[in-house]
């Protein structure tokens, strides 16, 4: 029997002098991930000494969300939008790249979408204006 992997995970990354945000989605998101991972996001959120975070989003490994987890994705936006001053999303789908375009709408930082880690981490770190 296959073993199905879904979830978020969240960490606290360092690039230089650079701290970041990092969010890890794999498979298709559930209300019982948005459950366990809220409290974290909040957690993290709250030990933020800057007003506006930059956000590294690894979207490669997602699939999806259920209609549910959708919502609270959706909640999780306008709750934190304004917190965020930039989202590097990295993905490889192109409904992932439509829905970093969507995400625009709710956070006031920049959200870009990115084939290329690399070139995402780039991004936040020196506010390149590439694309991979």
């Amino acid at each position: 029997m296959p073993i199905t992997r879904h979830g978020l995970s969240i960490g606290i990354e360092r690039i230089d002098q650079e701290f970041f945000l990092t969010f890890t989605a794999v498979g298709k998101l559930t209300h019982d991930d948005y459950a366990r991972i809220t409290p974290m996001i909040d957690g993290a959120l709250a030990e933020v000494k800057a007003p506006r975070v930059k956000v590294f989003l690894d979207a490669s490994e997602l699939q999806g969300w259920e209609l549910r987890a959708a919502w609270d994705d959706f909640k999780l936006g306008l709750k934190y939008g304004n917190a965020f001053d930039k989202v590097a999303i990295f993905g490889n789908k192109k409904w992932q790249e439509v829905a970093a375009r969507v995400g625009t709408w709710f956070i006031s930082g920049e959200v870009k979408f990115f084939s290329d880690a690399q070139a995402a981490l780039t991004w936040l770190r020196d506010g390149d204006d590439s694309r991979e």
